[in-house]
């Protein structure tokens, strides 16, 4: 198996660790400071990590959020994303969730955050 995000592989590039999950730094950021939370375990995606990997992974979120908005004053929010499948937008085939920090004014219209993977759904009326 040649995967890109199996620890043998990216030793050199884990910034922190918790148990059975790491992270490092995308190699492709949406923002500065974004981050990807892998299990050790080679493993498809989200859905196939056991309750511990997922356990952890939240743990590490929640460290490394509290991380990034110390280092870093311009952070006003958070995306966390999941992409589970090749259809939902998946490309390698190790689960990874994604933690990107965001700014004011990082994107003109934020409203509608992760419903933006499907650009005509991202806004939606105001009740």
């Amino acid at each position: 198996m040649d995967c890109p995000f199996c620890p043998d592989k990216i030793n050199s590039k884990i910034i922190e660790e918790y148990g059975s999950v790491f992270a490092i730094g995308d190699n492709y950021p949406v923002t500065k400071g974004h981050l990807l939370i892998l299990p050790r375990r080679h493993t498809p995606d989200f859905f196939s990590m056991t309750v511990n990997e997922a356990k952890d992974a939240e743990h590490l979120l929640r460290q490394l959020r509290e991380r990034l908005l110390h280092q870093d004053a311009t952070i006003t929010g958070f995306n966390i994303g999941i992409n589970c499948g090749i259809s939902a937008g998946q490309t390698i085939m190790h689960a990874h969730i994604h933690l990107i920090p965001r700014r004011d004014g990082d994107t003109p219209k934020p409203r509608g955050g992760v419903r933006g993977v499907i650009p005509d759904k991202m806004s939606y009326p105001q009740r």
